[in-house]
C-alpha cells in the first residue's frame, strides 16, 4: 500500500507540475458502478484506460465497456502497457496455447515485430471541468476485508466519493486505517526514474547482468536491480526499461561481454511476459492446480478447498495433516528452525521484497525439499506480503519452483545451509535478520543446533523450543538468554521423502483438469501410505469436506546423490518445459489418463468487493 500511494501522489503533483489547476483526482467507489454515473454527471464523450489480461480485470473492464457503450461515450482501450508485448497476442502467435517456456515467447515474440517504444510524458494539460457529483456513493461490502490484519483504526477515507476532505486526494495511510510501513522500499515514478538511470550509468553491470549469479544474500544494497515493484504499480514502464537496457548492451564497446537471454535482463523481462501470457491464455485456474490443464497434480498436503459452483479455489485449505500446518506457520513467520529459510520469510515480511533466488529457496522448502505443502499456501503468502506482487508471475514461479509446470527436475533441491553458505560463509545476512543468532560463530551460523551448549549461553542464545509461537524468534529465557527453535525436521530425511512423493505423482501423470482429479478418485492411484492425503477415497476437496490424515513415505534418497548446494540454473529455462504440459520438449508417449476464486475477488482492491454472484465465490 505504501508504494501504492507514493505512485499516486508522484503522479498527482506530475500533473500538478504540468497545469498547477489539476491534480489527480481520486473518486472513491468501484469502476463498475461510478463510471456509469459519472458518465451522466460529467457529459463524459471518451473514456480512454489501458488494457490489462488478468482473468479479473477482463471481466471488470467488458463491464465497464458495456456501459460506456449504453451511455453513447467512445471507448479508447489503449495498447497494454504493463508487458513488452500484448499477453493475448503473444498466445494467438504462440498457436493459441499457453506460453510454457523462453523459447517459445522469444518465437512468438518473433511474429510480433519489435517491442514498441513508450510514448513521451505530455507537455500540456488542460484545465479540469466541473467536478460537482451530484449521485450517492455505492459502498462496497465491507467483508471481506484483506487488510483487516494491517489496520490499527478506523477507515475514514470512503467517508464520501470526494474522501474524507471532499478534495479528491490521493488517501494516505492514516486514513486508511493502516499501520505504518515497515518497508524501506518506496514507490512514484521520480523514485523509479531515479533508480533505472543509475542502473543504465553502471554499465557494466547492465550489461553482464545475469540473475543466477547474483547474491540473495545481498542487502544495503541487494544485488538486482529492485525495480520489479515499479514494474507492478506502473511508476516504470516496461518497455523504457528494455529499450534503454537494449540500447546500453548493444554497444560496440558492451556487445562482446553482454550476458543472454534468459539470464540477462532483458531475459527478466521476457520470464514476465511468459507468465503473463500462460494466464492469459488459461484464466482464472491459472493460480490453482484444479482444473488447471498445464499443471501437475500432485498430492500436497494442506490441499485448497474448491467451489463446486466455479471451480475455483476459496481462499481456505483443508488440514490434512496437524504436522504440515504447524511447519507451515512456523514457515510463515521465519521459526523453522533453519536460519537461512528465517532470515528470508523475516525478510519478506518486513520489507515486502526479497531476491529472486531467495525466494526459490524458500518454495522449494516448503513444497517439494521439506514440507510438502501445496504451492498454493505458499503463494497466498507471496500475496500477501510482495511488494511487487503479480498474480501471474507468483503463481508461475511457485509452479516452477514446486515443478508443478514450467520445470520439472524436482530431484534438485535448495539445502538451507550449503546453499547460503556458497553466498555468505560469514552470515551476515542471517545476523541481519535473524538477531538471535548475531552473535554466533560462522561454523554454526547456519546449524545453530550442532553448536555446544556451553558456547550458546556464551554467544547469548539458547536453541530450543520448537517455534510454534513467537517465544522461538528472539524470544528470552529466564536471565534474558535469547532462544532460537530447533529445526523443525531432519531436512535430509524429509527431502527424500517429499522427492518420493513428487516421482511417484509424476509417475501417476495427473494434471489439474483430469477428471480423476475432479471426482476424487486420483486417490486410487495412490498408495495410501504415500505421502500426502492420499488414504480416503471419497470426492474431490469440495467446500465443507476434509480429507484423510496423510501419512509418510518411508523411503530416503541418498543425499549423497543429490544436489546439496544449487537449485535450477535460469539457463535451463530457454528450452525446458517440455517435462511440463505445452512445453518445447512435451514427451511422444501414451498417457493413461484423460485430458480433459481465491484471487478473483482481491485482484480488484475496492471494486472486487462488488456484490457479484461468481466474485463473491472465491477470494483472491
Amino acid at each position: 500500500t505504501p508504494g501504492r500511494l507514493d505512485c499516486q501522489s508522484d503522479l498527482s503533483s506530475s500533473i500538478t507540475k504540468l497545469n498547477n489547476k489539476s491534480k489527480l483526482f481520486v473518486i472513491r467507489e468501484a469502476p463498475q458502478t461510478v463510471l456509469p454515473k459519472l458518465f451522466k454527471a460529467w457529459k463524459i464523450t471518451h473514456l480512454v484506460f489501458e488494457r490489462d489480461t488478468d482473468p479479473y480485470a477482463k471481466e471488470r473492464d467488458a463491464n465497464v465497456i458495456e456501459s460506456a457503450k449504453e451511455a453513447g461515450v467512445e471507448v479508447v482501450a489503449t495498447r497494454h502497457g504493463r508487458t513488452l508485448y500484448d499477453p493475448d497476442e503473444l498466445v494467438k502467435a504462440n498457436g493459441g496455447k499457453p506460453t510454457m517456456s523462453i523459447t517459445q515467447v522469444q518465437h512468438a515474440a518473433e511474429k510480433l515485430g519489435d517491442v514498441p517504444k513508450p510514448l513521451p510524458a505530455p507537455e500540456s494539460l488542460p484545465d479540469p471541468g466541473d467536478l460537482y457529483l451530484d449521485f450517492d456513493q455505492t459502498q462496497p461490502s465491507p467483508e471481506p476485508d484483506f487488510n483487516s490484519i494491517q489496520r490499527s483504526g478506523k477507515e475514514t477515507s470512503y467517508a464520501s466519493l470526494s474522501g474524507p476532505n471532499h478534495d479528491f486526494a490521493v488517501p494516505t495511510m492514516s486514513e486508511l486505517g493502516l499501520k505504518p510501513a515497515t518497508t524501506p522500499h518506496r514507490g512514484g515514478e521520480t523514485r523509479a526514474l531515479a533508480s533505472l538511470d543509475a542502473i543504465i550509468t553502471n554499465e557494466h553491470y547492465t550489461t553482464t547482468f545475469s540473475k543466477p549469479s547474483t547474491a540473495p544474500t545481498a542487502f544495503s544494497p541487494q544485488a538486482t536491480t529492485l525495480l520489479s515493484p515499479h514494474h507492478h504499480f506502473g511508476s516504470l514502464s516496461v518497455r523504457l526499461f528494455y529499450h534503454r537496457v537494449l540500447t546500453t548492451i548493444q554497444k560496440p564497446a558492451n556487445a562482446k561481454k553482454a550476458s543472454t537471454i534468459p539470464t540477462n535482463l532483458i531475459g527478466q523481462l521476457l520470464f514476465r511476459d511468459m507468465y503473463f501470457a500462460a494466464q492469459a491464455a488459461i484464466g482464472y485456474p491459472f493460480a490453482q492446480t484444479y482444473n488447471n490443464s498445464h499443471v501437475r497434480f500432485i498430492p500436497w498436503h494442506l490441499p485448497s478447498k474448491i467451489d463446486p459452483a466455479t471451480s475455483l479455489i476459496t481462499g481456505d485449505h483443508v488440514i490434512d495433516s496437524p504436522q504440515a500446518e504447524e511447519w507451515f506457520q512456523r514457515w510463515k513467520f521465519g521459526r523453522t528452525g533453519f536460519p537461512w529459510i528465517d532470515a528470508l520469510m523475516r525478510q519478506l515480511r518486513q520489507e515486502g521484497w526479497i531476491h529472486h533466488l531467495g525466494r526459490h529457496a524458500v518454495a522449494c522448502f516448503l513444497t517439494r525439499g521439506g514440507c510438502y505443502v501445496d504451492w498454493e499456501r505458499g503463494a497466498e503468502v507471496f500475496e500477501e506480503w510482495l511488494i511487487d506482487h503479480e498474480t501471474s508471475c507468483n503463481s508461475g514461479n511457485w509452479q516452477w519452483l514446486s515443478c508443478t509446470a514450467f520445470f520439472a527436475q524436482f530431484y534438485r533441491c535448495y539445502s538451507p545451509v550449503a546453499f547460503p553458505k556458497k553466498w555468505d560463509d560469514e552470515g551476515r545476512f542471517v545476523r541481519r535478520f535473524v538477531p538471535e543468532l548475531e552473535r554466533y560463530a560462522k561454523k554454526y551460523i547456519y546449524e545453530p543446533w550442532k553448536a555446544p551448549i556451553k558456547d550458546q549461553k556464551e554467544w547469548g542464545c539458547l536453541v530450543q523450543r520448537d517455534g510454534k509461537d513467537d517465544e522461538g524468534q528472539g524470544g528470552e529465557e529466564g536471565g534474558g538468554m535469547k532462544v532460537y527453535p530447533k529445526p523443525m525436521f531432519d531436512f535430509n530425511e524429509r527431502r527424500g521423502i517429499c522427492i518420493e512423493g513428487v516421482k511417484t505423482a509424476y509417475h501417476v501423470g495427473l494434471h489439474g483438469d483430469d477428471p480423476k482429479v475432479k471426482d476424487g478418485t486420483w486417490r486410487e492411484l495412490f498408495d495410501d501410505n504415500a505421502e500426502g492425503p492420499t488414504e480416503a477415497k471419497k470426492g474431490p476437496t469440495v467446500e465443507g469436506q476434509t480429507g484423510a490424515e496423510g501419512g509418510e513415505a518411508a523411503v530416503v534418497v541418498d543425499a549423497d546423490k543429490m544436489d546439496l548446494g544449487v537449485d535450477q540454473d535460469e539457463r535451463e529455462a530457454a528450452h525446458r518445459g517440455g517435462e511440463n504440459r505445452g512445453g518445447d520438449e512435451e514427451k511422444k508417449k501414451k498417457k493413461t489418463t484423460t485430458r480433459g476464486g481465491k484471487r478473483k475477488r482481491g485482484q480488484g482492491t475496492l471494486d472486487g468487493h462488488l456484490e457479484s454472484p461468481r466474485k463473491r465465490k472465491g477470494k483472491a
